[in-house]
This record gives C-alpha cells, structure tokens and sequence, in this order.
C-alpha cells in the first residue's frame, strides 16, 4: 500500500487491515509508516520507500515478502498535488508530480509482477483522481495529466496482464476530506461541499470500501475499469443545476 502514511491511503489501509489483511504501509518516513501499522495492529508492518524510484518500490515488494510471505494485492496510492498555474510552474514542478503519481504506479505494478505471476493471481487497485480525466482545477494541471495517464496506463496494463489473472482497476475519488484538503481553508472546503449534490465532502473510509470491492473475489471478473467515488460531483451541467435542487 503505497502512499499509505495519511489521507485516502491510511484510509484505505485500515479498511484492508479492518477485513483481516496483512497490509504493508508503505511511505517515505517510517516513523509514519510505523505509526498507522501500529493503529491497524499486528497484520500490518511499516517500510519506507521512495516509490519514484526502482530501487524503493522493489524494495517494498521484497518487504512484503519477507515479512507476509508474497504479494497479493498492490494499491498504489502514492500522490502529490501542490499548486502552480501555467506560467509559473516550471519544468522540475512538472516532473515531480509526473514522476511521484504516474511513474510510481507503473513502477510498483512492474516490482509487484513476479510475484503475482508466481502466485497465478494478483489485485492492482490504482487511486486516480476526477481531476484530469473528467474534470480540471486552476493549479493542477501537472496533476490532472498525472491523474489522466495513470488511467491510460491501467487499462493496457490490464490486458496485458489478464492472462496472468492479475486485474488492474481505478479508484477515482472527487473531493475527499484529507489533510491535504484541510490546508486549503473553510473557504475552499464550503464552495466543494456546495458543488457536491450530497452537499459533504468524501471521507477515506469511501473510498476505501470501492478499493477493497476491486480487491476482492467478488471483483474477479472486472479489469481495466474505474469508479468513480464523489458524491455526485461530477453530474450537474452548472450551478444553475444545484440551485434548482
């Protein structure tokens, strides 16, 4: 579980390890990757890992083997979102995002690959983002583009590995309650739950039960889908539609 030390991953890891599954929290610091492996209980470990890199995310699969046996599952999660509007973001900016969002899940799918082919089976669950391949933000460009690839990215994945009886699925959250969100304001948190038909912003809990449906045998049969998970967000065609509620 990559991404695992706050917000939708630590959601999603106490969700898995709430069904009793061993979860490797994985995150830059361990100090907080230990901290949510200690709030789940004994099924979970923490490791640090920079999942950027080959070196981090093979490191993390050889973790989750020593200590659980193998790999069954992989959500990968990690994910930035800092702000610069066109103009202003440079090119670094640029490959930073690309680079800890989308580069890290090809990167964990291509560690975590021996071992699900080993097994005969395997569950990649990637957290996307409405924003970029539905909707767009002012600032977030980098991450929209970020966000649309990992979309592109699963369903060839998918195909390619479905013989191998390993699926590949998408977790697409809109405007989720997160520390990351917090930073924004009042401000900002009022106007999203405004354009939310729900009129509340998601929790990780949310999203981690459509994560835990994709990981699960009931989800054997679906590859190369995502679902959507944002209060309605995404369906009135202005504001005009959510005032006439």
């Amino acid at each position: 579980m990559t991404g695992a030390s706050r917000g939708i991953g630590k959601g999603i890891a106490k969700r898995f390890g709430e069904a009793g599954l061993n979860v490797l929290v994985v995150s830059r610091n361990q100090a907080d990757a230990d901290a949510v492996a200690a709030e789940i209980g004994p099924h979970a470990s923490g490791f640090a890992a920079d999942v950027s890199t080959p070196a981090g995310t093979d490191a993390m699969v050889k973790a989750a083997v020593e200590r659980f046996g193998g790999v069954d599952i992989l959500c990968a999660n990690a994910g930035i979102f800092p702000a610069a509007k066109l103009g202003e973001m440079t090119a670094a900016d640029f490959d930073h995002v690309l680079s800890t969002n989308l580069k890290s899940t090809f990167l964990s799918v291509s560690s975590v690959l021996p071992e699900m082919t080993k097994k005969g089976s395997g569950r990649i669950i990637i957290t996307s983002s409405i924003t970029g391949p539905i909707t767009g933000y002012p600032g977030w460009s980098h991450y929209g583009a970020s966000k649309a690839g990992q979309l592109g990215f699963m369903r060839t994945a998918a195909i390619e590995l479905a013989p191998k009886s390993i699926t590949v699925n998408a977790v697409m959250p809109g405007n989720i309650m997160t520390e990351g969100l917090e930073g924004n304001g009042p401000e900002y948190i009022a106007a999203m739950e405004a354009s939310v038909p729900l009129r509340r912003l998601g929790t990780p809990e949310d999203i981690a039960n459509a994560a835990l449906f994709f990981a699960s045998e009931e989800a054997a049969y679906i590859t190369g889908q995502s679902i959507v998970v944002d209060g309605g967000q995404i369906l009135p065609e202005s504001l005009g539609a959510l005032e006439a509620m």
